[in-house]
């Protein structure tokens, strides 16, 4: 990103935060302009994923469904830590936007060490049931303690990867969209590299040989880890010295303030709720899949990341929003909001809707990319066709979340997934599965996903994430 556009979307915040009217165009180009390294790091995150399940993929349709067999449960755990670091960083932008900065970094100091216990706490937790979680989803005996291994570790690195990510969001809250992008585009790199060595017994390139650990499912758990470890020093050189609004200064020291605390866990706790109970209608979801076969969990698992690279760009645009509402609430901007609110949830859906029709035309190659197995490609080629025409409507309860939760609104939105969830895929999907399979399980979804980004347009149209804070 030029100097310029950096400058540019600099002039376009502090002018929404002095009062001075935006044009739709210029709202348009900030949105824009801060949403692409979002979207950039949102599509990391997928990446690794991509990089995983291919890399193990190579070994068999066995090490890919041990990956997928207890990617809900990786899910569940990241989606506690995101909504309590949710709580601190939508505060710090409506402070930014307010320009009270001071009370931003202690937004940051706070945030930080509340989520550090949080996640040593859900670390010890994970390690602790590892050896049986497959077991209590339903996974093969075969898979299951390559499962176990890859769960150890996720669980074992958990406190890093949730700092780093938190870095990555109070950053973002700041304004600052490109670092935790580009740092999560680095980090993809370092999981190719350490994957590499460590999955595999030997590779090689440019003629010669390199040797390698072949620690196979074990070795892509721990090539992960250490480079979201990388990624997460990186960033917390940059929230702490290289941030204008956010870096470390002389003589100030961490508050515990009891009315922003409590105010964090009134924004976290329906997101936590909501996440905890999404994800674990996701494992459900997965008890549903595992016994139609160990090529169905796979082609599961692999679709699942698949289609993750058409719906990042959705939350990508969802986090720039948060940011840029929470900024706008804390500037006392109310139509303001409103109309931004709708620019970034009609550019969700026009970018997913195209990133839509590219899976449903790319679908085997996509997949074919992450296994070789001919049956694993049947079906997930089938299902990814499917879930391309609930992408438009996903986009809406995606980015509408966003904007909501940038206003503090959050407990309607997570009643609005849980129903959509709990009373729409999985009756759709217990009763499909059974009688058309693992394209059973995917209807359901397409059809539960598309009900939701209805009722999410006409919550956000009620406009209650605004008055929250404004009236």
């Amino acid at each position: 990103m030029s100097r310029e556009t950096e400058s540019t979307k600099k002039d376009y915040l502090e002018r929404l935060r002095s009062g001075e009217e935006l044009r739709v165009g210029e709202l348009i180009r900030m949105i824009f302009t801060l949403s692409v390294p979002a979207i950039m790091a949102q599509i990391s995150v997928i990446v690794m994923q991509y990089i995983d399940a291919s890399m193990v993929g190579r070994l068999g349709a066995e090490g890919s469904a041990a990956i997928g067999l207890v990617s809900s449960s990786t899910w569940l755990f990241g989606g506690l830590g995101m909504a309590l670091g949710m709580g601190f960083t939508v505060q710090c932008a409506q402070q930014i936007g307010a320009g009270n900065e001071e009370d931003a970094r202690n937004l940051v100091r706070q945030g930080m060490f509340i989520t550090f216990l949080f996640s040593v706490l859900l670390s010890v937790i994970g390690a602790a049931v590892s050896g049986r979680l497959p077991v209590w989803i339903g996974g093969d005996p075969a898979i299951c303690p390559n499962s176990s291994v890859y769960f150890l570790i996720f669980a074992l690195f958990y406190p890093i990867d949730r700092i780093g990510f938190l870095c990555g969001g109070f950053l973002q809250a700041s304004g600052n969209m490109k670092t935790p992008g580009l740092t999560n585009v680095a980090t993809c790199f370092l999981d190719v590299i350490f994957n590499a060595l460590l999955i595999f017994p030997g590779m090689t390139l440019l003629g010669m040989h390199i040797p390698g650990a072949g620690l196979g499912v074990l070795g892509a758990a721990l090539g992960t880890g250490l480079a979201k470890l990388c990624g997460m020093l990186y960033l917390l050189r940059a929230l702490y010295v290289s941030s204008p609004a956010l870096h470390s200064r002389k003589g100030e020291k961490m508050k515990l303030r009891k009315n922003q605390i409590v105010k964090a866990l009134k924004i976290a706790a329906p997101i936590a709720a909501e996440n905890a109970v999404m994800n674990t209608a996701q494992i459900t979801s997965t008890r549903i899949v595992a016994p139609l076969g160990t090529a169905a969990v796979a082609a599961n698992s692999l679709s699942v990341t698949a289609e993750s690279l058409c719906y990042m760009p959705g939350y990508g645009i969802a986090s720039a929003a948060t940011s840029i509402i929470g900024q706008s609430i804390g500037a006392g901007r109310r139509e303001t909001t409103k109309k931004i609110g709708w620019i970034t949830t009609f550019l969700g859906m026009a970018i997913m809707t195209v990133s839509g029709i590219l899976m449903y035309l790319a679908a085997p190659y996509m997949i074919s990319f992450l296994s070789p197995d001919p049956q694993v490609i049947a079906l997930g080629t089938k299902v990814l066709r499917i879930e391309a025409f609930a992408e438009p409507m996903f986009a809406a309860s995606i980015v509408a979340t966003g904007v909501m939760r940038g206003g503090g609104d959050t407990l309607v939105p997570a009643v609005l997934n849980l129903v959509c969830m709990w009373l729409i895929r999985i009756p759709l999907a217990l009763y499909l599965a059974p009688r058309i399979g693992l394209e059973g399980v995917w209807l359901a979804m397409c059809i539960e996903l598309c009900v939701r980004g209805v009722l999410f347009l006409i919550r956000e149209a009620q406009g209650k994430y605004v008055r929250k804070q404004t009236a």
